[in-house]
């Protein structure tokens, strides 16, 4: 019941301002609610980032981003949410206008990550709150596993594109590992990019979730720290879209 609490705290806030920064100590018990091995698998579900292939579609020319894709859908009517075929994924100039207006094909999020308890218990955590956001006949839902790079020649960029919205409903952005890198601060701003807000997603399962019809977001490049060690930043980020069915 507190637990239950806590989350109509959580859409109150959302629905007041925009945006969320859920701390991992909260979002443990968001995502183990309704089961008590909800990240029983999270050490596979985190070794996912390493060796993903690195992203060919990076206008600026940078080769500090690796990333994997899948989407999937889910209706009112049944309740589940269930992956669809690979596609590309694609966003208009005017939501990306560094890498838009471009089908950019990028290799599937693998089948045992996909299934497993973890992405299940985000997949199925983001679909009931953004269903009591927006209620919609159906959603179509779009999953990245994002690994930026940093290195002595060059920063990683997490949002390359800068302050931007994704052309989606909502967003989550949840952390899973950070290693030997400096920022990657999370900022929030209006639709007329006048700040809001800023936090930096340090421990796994902190977490962002943002209303992107509403608000603008970005994140400040990464360094790295000791350069005898890689340095990296990996997060799954979610997004939601309300269709017709």
């Amino acid at each position: 019941m507190a637990n239950a609490s806590k989350l109509q705290d959580l859409i109150a806030r959302i629905r007041q301002v925009g945006f969320c920064f859920v701390p991992a100590a909260q979002m443990q018990p968001y995502l183990s609610a309704d089961n008590a091995q909800a990240l029983s698998d999270w050490e596979q579900f985190a070794a996912s980032w390493e060796a993903m292939p690195q992203d060919q579609y990076m206008a600026d020319g940078g080769h500090y981003r690796r990333r994997r894709y899948a989407t999937l859908r889910a209706t009112a009517e049944s309740g589940s949410i269930v992956l669809q075929a690979h596609q590309p994924h694609y966003q208009s100039v005017e939501y990306n206008a560094l890498n838009g207006g471009v089908a950019r094909h990028f290799a599937p999020i693998l089948p045992d990550i996909m299934l497993g308890s973890t992405m299940r218990s985000v997949l199925n955590f983001a679909h009931g709150l953004f269903s009591q956001l927006l209620p919609t006949p159906a959603w179509h839902i779009e999953v990245h596993q994002f690994r930026i790079e940093a290195g002595s020649g060059e920063t990683g960029k997490p949002t390359p594109e800068g302050i931007h919205r994704d052309g989606v409903d909502y967003v989550l952005v949840l952390m899973v590992k950070r290693h030997n890198i400096s920022s990657g601060t999370t900022t929030l701003h209006d639709l007329e990019q006048r700040g809001l807000d800023y936090f930096t997603l340090t421990q796994p399962l902190d977490c962002a979730i943002v209303n992107d019809k509403r608000c603008m977001h970005g994140v400040t490049p990464v360094e790295q720290l000791d350069p005898s060690q890689p340095a990296y930043r990996d997060v799954l980020v979610v997004t939601f879209t309300g269709v017709k069915p």
